[in-house]
């Protein structure tokens, strides 16, 4: 028979096995940098750091999945962060040289609670005329 002392114990770990689930379901990408992003749509920020010859590109992409599809949010956020540097340069009257896959840094996470799928990437543009320059 448990005594009152055995069923807060039971009580207590019951709670600390829930919390380590709940929080063992939530994974967070890797930041790429810690400064302020800009609204780009409702599902995108996205931020630069001027560099030499182009600029670095940093965007923090989510959008809730019943079902989870890392594959299509990835895809989703490398396509996003193509679009924004295109826009980017754009808005500076400047061309870029195709953005090389290779070289995007891409770090997915997801939130098992909120049904929350995050991708944070980042890569460098370089302006088609640096050379020029």
């Amino acid at each position: 028979m448990i005594d009152t002392h055995g069923k807060a114990s039971l009580l207590q770990l019951a709670r600390s096995a829930l919390l380590l689930l709940v929080l063992g379901a939530c994974a967070t990408p890797v930041g790429h940098s810690n400064r302020p992003m800009e609204t780009y749509d409702r599902d995108t920020e996205y931020q630069m750091e001027e560099r030499p010859g182009g600029f670095a590109l940093t965007i923090y992409y989510s959008r809730y999945q019943f079902i989870p599809e890392s594959d299509a949010v990835a895809l989703a956020c490398r396509s996003s962060l193509t679009a924004i540097a295109y826009e980017v340069a754009e808005r500076r009257g400047r061309r870029i040289q195709q953005v090389n896959e290779q070289r995007i840094r891409l770090s997915m996470g997801r939130n098992g609670v909120t049904g929350i799928t995050s991708c944070s990437a980042t890569v460098p543009v370089d302006y088609a005329d640096a050379s020029a320059r």
